[in-house]
């Protein structure tokens, strides 16, 4: 199943702001299109304190759900505090959590948004307020459901926040693959970081990625792979710095569905990120993973 809710992108920010809110009705409109439509529900779990704090200080989640962050801590969110803020914030993470339950039982299941891996445990960062693969991750293992579980981050940008909130548990492997020469400046340690150079090319990324995933779950055998599918390796994203063609994110996305499905591995799925002012052209980045979903066994 794939878990949207209009919220995603019912956000008001100033002019000119830098993240692309309207990409996931967008896509929500293209999955449609394309035939999806009865494979999507509207979401409605929100993510609970407890589960908040299974990765997140209480004082940093009582202050963000509350209103309570200092003007700093604001402006290093990247996004006005708000009400609805909050909202879609408990919805989205929520829907993450949801995601992963029912991709454990059904095979597949997907977030039309998430992917927020710059969230440290008492900070917000980067467009990143609650890291929900890492929260998934924790509620997976405390429900008792599995006992090990991989993150594989595929955004252009180092899953910092997952690596750092993550680092002392042996029970969830963090595995990045991004632009050594890209945000965050300082990186942090994951399980696994494969930092591939400025204007790296399609065979080189896919030849990467497939090392990855032949490593880690060799090594790891997890119960379920959560998989942040960054749209921002396209070489014309405006935050990317990589040269990956979009015929080359649709590989990315089959390799990643086929693996699962061959080795019999649950895939839950986040939209990661994405940075182009040309919303189309975002968001038809961002549907690769989808057509790469039609087309896999997972659907049939």
């Amino acid at each position: 199943m794939l878990y949207y809710n209009p919220i995603y992108s019912d956000l008001e920010l100033p002019a000119r702001h830098r993240f692309p809110i309207l990409k996931y009705a967008e896509l929500k409109k293209q999955l449609d299109d394309i035939g999806l439509a009865q494979h999507i529900l509207v979401n409605q779990n929100k993510a609970s304190f407890a589960q908040l704090s299974l990765c997140h200080s209480p004082d940093y989640v009582a202050s963000f759900c509350q209103g309570k962050m200092s003007s700093s801590d604001i402006k290093r969110m990247g996004f006005p505090w708000s009400e609805n803020l909050v909202e879609r914030t408990l919805l989205s993470v929520g829907a993450s959590i949801h995601a992963a339950h029912v991709a454990l039982e059904q095979g597949f299941a997907a977030n039309l948004s998430g992917g927020y891996h710059h969230a440290y445990a008492d900070k917000a960062t980067g467009f990143c307020i609650f890291n929900d693969l890492a929260i998934a991750a924790c509620d997976l293992i405390e429900s008792g459901k599995a006992e090990t579980v991989l993150i594989l981050d595929c955004d252009v940008h180092q899953g910092d926040g997952t690596a750092a909130i993550l680092k002392d548990r042996s029970d969830i492997i963090t595995c990045s693959i991004h632009c050594e020469q890209n945000f965050p400046r300082l990186k942090e340690h994951s399980d696994y970081d494969f930092a591939l150079p400025r204007d790296t090319q399609d065979n080189q990324y896919i030849d990467t990625l497939e090392q990855a995933l032949s490593l880690c779950t060799r090594l790891h055998n997890p119960d379920i792979i959560l998989y942040n599918a960054g749209a921002d390796i396209f070489a014309l994203d405006e935050l990317g710095n990589f040269a990956v063609s979009l015929e080359g994110v649709l590989r990315r996305e089959e390799l990643i569905l086929n693996y699962c499905h061959q080795q019999c591995i649950p895939l839950m799925c986040a939209l990661g990120g994405g940075y182009q002012r040309n919303l189309h052209r975002l968001v038809n980045v961002h549907a690769q993973l989808f057509h790469a979903l039609l087309h896999s066994n997972f659907l049939k």
